[in-house]
């Protein structure tokens, strides 16, 4: 066995503007924790928890060396899968409805499967993809891929 378990618990974003972050998700339905406020909040996504937290003091704890980030895009994304092709289209949809910049409009992907990527009010990526091979449980936890 693994002294490290082979899961991801919790992703958390570094927000420059947190309670508008904050409100964007919220805006999306995405279930936010009782105990979330402005200085501190997360939404509980199929089995992974969503973090957002001041930058400053993310880069305090994990980038000390670094500083703050600057730019627009971290180079990392994130992926919402769906069950169905067309959802794709939907789910992008309500994502710029909620406030989401468009980055790359829905298409079909030389994969076999469709995507789309929005940004978030801080630049953050997301795609919204649907992919034939993805098994979802009842809570939505991804199961299997491929």
């Amino acid at each position: 066995m693994s002294a490290i378990p082979g899961r991801v618990s919790v992703v958390t974003l570094g927000a420059r503007d947190l309670p508008a972050l904050r409100a964007f998700y919220r805006a999306l339905g995405w279930p936010e924790l009782p105990s979330s406020g402005d200085g501190w909040c997360a939404f509980l996504l199929g089995g992974v928890l969503l973090a957002l937290y001041p930058v400053e003091d993310l880069t305090a704890e994990a980038a000390p060396d670094l500083g703050v980030p600057t730019g627009n895009w971290s180079g990392v994304t994130l992926a919402c899968n769906v069950d169905s092709r067309g959802e794709v289209d939907r789910a992008f949809a309500a994502a710029v409805e909620a406030g989401a910049a468009v980055v790359a409009e829905p298409t079909d992907r030389p994969w076999g499967g469709r995507s789309g990527y929005f940004a978030d009010p801080e630049g953050n990526r997301w795609e919204i993809a649907w992919a034939g091979s993805a098994v979802f449980d009842e809570r939505g936890a991804l199961t299997a891929f491929g």
